[in-house]
């Protein structure tokens, strides 16, 4: 049985990795777009249509950016809660020498990173058009 919770928690691990994934690409690509779209635009010169689509873009990258930002908090909690999971389960077979603690300090760490990227990257996309202009 322990084996079959084993595989499940790291079943659970590798899905909240691919997740992040998909929640960090894909706000970084929207917003790499969004910055050469308005960008584009902003420089065309052209007022009226342009600045929907640009408010347009802007709106759409605050709600994607704002999705993965929740979802990378929610994603870091769960990965806590998987490892600490796991460490107990190690503890309880007495091969919890075997898994560095310090790890999950490290997770915390990349995930601030990964959610600084997605932000700055947003807050990039947001602006310089908007300075172009």
């Amino acid at each position: 049985m322990i084996q079959r919770v084993h595989e499940h928690i790291i079943s659970e691990l590798n899905t909240n990795t691919r997740t992040d994934t998909i929640f960090v690409l894909t706000a970084i690509i929207l917003n790499l777009i969004s910055l050469g779209v308005n960008s584009g635009l902003a420089s065309s010169g052209e007022r009226g249509t342009a600045t929907i689509v640009m408010f347009t873009f802007v709106f759409l990258v605050l709600v994607v950016n704002f999705v993965a930002e929740i979802g990378l908090i929610r994603g870091r909690q769960m990965r806590k809660k998987l490892l600490e999971g796991l460490l107990k389960m190690y503890k309880d077979q007495g091969v919890e020498g075997y898994y560095d603690v310090s790890l999950l300090s490290d997770y915390k760490t990349r995930y601030n990173l990964f959610m600084l990227t997605v932000l700055v990257t947003g807050i990039i996309a947001i602006v310089i058009p908007f300075i172009i202009r």
